[in-house]
């Protein structure tokens, strides 16, 4: 699949956007994660140990899609035994019910790949932690779109393409609207209607209600999985 980078539609939007807007959001993701990382360096040292224990790498990435298309490494603390893509296409090969439910979420919710450690750190979010060095380097900004799998832009590109125009203008984020809207108990198709719309109707203020919307969502646990 040849995937656009942009369409009028989004060419639409980042032009109406300021470039002062634009200056304040990249500012306030560097500074903050900046801050955060001071912070909380012994939490995340304190992680790297604990996903370890098992004798696996502390750290997985996997290729995600970016604005305009760009193509990143998207950082996450490991949840999954090791060679989990190989056992995710055993399981789904051999059980209709856990194939049709990940073809409705793209997830499992009680996916037997996950560790013990995994499951506490997708509880509160924690795997996502080490995506903040993403929203150092550019590849992604505090509130967006969660990054997407190839897999997923496929998918919409087949049957409602527009979702694909209003992702790719903009930078996934750590945090966005369907996290503070349901999380994993939405479907896909529910997570791109309210992608598209962050994308539509973005704005600094907006970024900061959804960012103070995050924090007691995640301490609860609640739609994690």
């Amino acid at each position: 699949m040849s995937l656009q980078s942009v369409d009028s539609g989004a060419v639409h939007f980042r032009k109406s956007v300021s470039s002062r807007a634009v200056f304040l959001k990249r500012t306030l993701d560097v500074v903050a994660c900046s801050i955060f990382i001071i912070a909380f360096a012994p939490l995340i040292a304190f992680l790297i140990i604990l996903v370890s224990l098992d004798g696996g790498p502390a750290f997985y990435s996997q290729k995600r899609i970016g604005r305009n298309g760009a193509m990143f490494p998207c950082f996450k603390f490991r949840t999954m035994v090791e060679d989990a893509d190989r056992v995710l296409e055993q399981l789904l090969a051999e059980d209709a019910a856990l194939r049709q439910e990940f073809q409705r979420f793209w997830k499992l919710k009680d996916d037997p790949r996950v560790t013990l450690v995994g499951k506490f750190l997708r509880r509160y979010s924690l795997d996502e932690l080490p995506q903040i060095f993403n929203v150092l380097r550019g590849d992604m900004s505090l509130v967006g779109p969660r990054p997407r799998p190839v897999s997923e832009m496929q998918y919409f590109e087949s049957v409602m393409p527009e979702f694909n125009h209003a992702y790719l203008s903009v930078k996934p984020g750590l945090t966005g609207l369907w996290q503070i809207s349901g999380r994993n108990h939405l479907t896909l198709e529910e997570k791109a209607e309210l992608d598209a719309r962050y994308a539509r109707d973005w704005s600094v203020r907006g970024d900061f209600a959804i960012i103070l919307a995050t924090f007691p969502i995640v301490f609860s646990g609640d739609g994690a999985f």
